[in-house]
């Protein structure tokens, strides 16, 4: 019985930790590129989130259709920051990037409140399901997982086989030989920041797909440290390292959950976060670059 229980929690685990993985892309692109660690992570999370409960309540139309719509939102935003703030900051010490990522995330945070409301919000969106001897999978789910692996696949073939790509990738590997090449390093800092945004208020899409209630302006908090703790497991300047990382941390996330669970007197979920951050410490003291990053 517990055999059953933890495969099917396991599965469960799987396709979140897909989800989780490409919520965790824009974070590790961002750093890769810019070397700025977004603390305001979460907020764009949310703002993905509100976009679908909008088009899903206001037009009554599939939450799948809010994944282009919150893309582009999230790069136009992520476009305005960068030339208003973030620009100013490139050769500016880490502190200074950190503050102004966290003020962005809380500004974000009292926007939506103002707009939204603070109280917990949700929808159902009823696709059918399908049933398994030892677990049951909401197709919105399968859609969810779906998505987050297509557009990890896209922009992976965006990397590797379009211009603009391989000017980011030269940025990451040298930013002033790229300048002496003829790269924009300039537009390319912009055009990274603006995906990596995108990215991550699209993946606030796919989560509410898997978890569709607790959308509130302040629901980030918890997407932020797990979304550190996965970068670092991949390897922090690798979003394919962070895509792979979100499936190992949504495996072990799901499975202590349920081991946890069996011991009287424990906070199973309270337990799972001290494991995940007793996981980020092990990884930053034997392998700091992260299981699939490079020295």
């Amino acid at each position: 019985m517990i055999g059953a229980q933890l495969t099917g929690n396991l599965m469960q685990g799987l396709i979140l930790g897909g989800i989780y993985g490409m919520a965790t892309m824009g974070l590790s692109l961002i750093f890769g590129v810019l070397k700025v660690v977004n603390v305001g992570h979460g907020a764009f999370i949310m703002i993905g989130a509100f976009i679908t409960l909008w088009i899903f309540t206001a037009f009554g139309l599939a939450p799948v259709i809010a994944i282009p719509v919150a893309l582009i939102v999230g790069m136009a935003i992520g476009f305005v920051f960068f030339y208003l703030v973030m620009r100013r900051l490139i050769k500016a010490p880490e502190l200074a990037s950190l503050l102004a990522t966290f003020a962005i995330g809380i500004l974000l945070e009292e926007i939506a409140k103002l707009i939204f409301g603070s109280e917990f919000r949700g929808y159902n969106w009823a696709v059918g399901k399908i049933i398994l001897p030892i677990t049951v999978f909401p197709m919105s789910k399968i859609y969810a997982f779906i998505g987050s692996i297509a557009i990890a696949l896209l922009l992976y073939i965006w990397f590797k086989k379009t211009r603009a790509g391989t000017a980011v990738r030269s940025v990451v590997e040298d930013s002033e030989g790229a300048r002496v090449c003829g790269v924009n390093v300039g537009w390319v800092y912009a055009l990274s920041f603006a995906i990596g945004i995108g990215l991550t208020v699209t993946s606030g899409v796919l989560l509410t797909m898997f978890i569709p209630v607790g959308i509130n302006p302040y629901m980030g908090g918890g997407y932020t440290l797990k979304a550190f703790v996965i970068a670092v497991l991949g390897g922090l300047t690798s979003p394919y390292g962070a895509f792979f990382g979100g499936l190992i941390f949504g495996l072990i996330e799901n499975g202590s959950y349920t081991l946890f669970a069996l011991i009287p007197g424990v906070e199973a979920f309270a337990m799972t976060r001290f494991l995940s951050f007793l996981i980020l410490l092990l990884i930053l003291l034997i392998k700091p670059t992260g299981l699939l990053g490079a020295k």
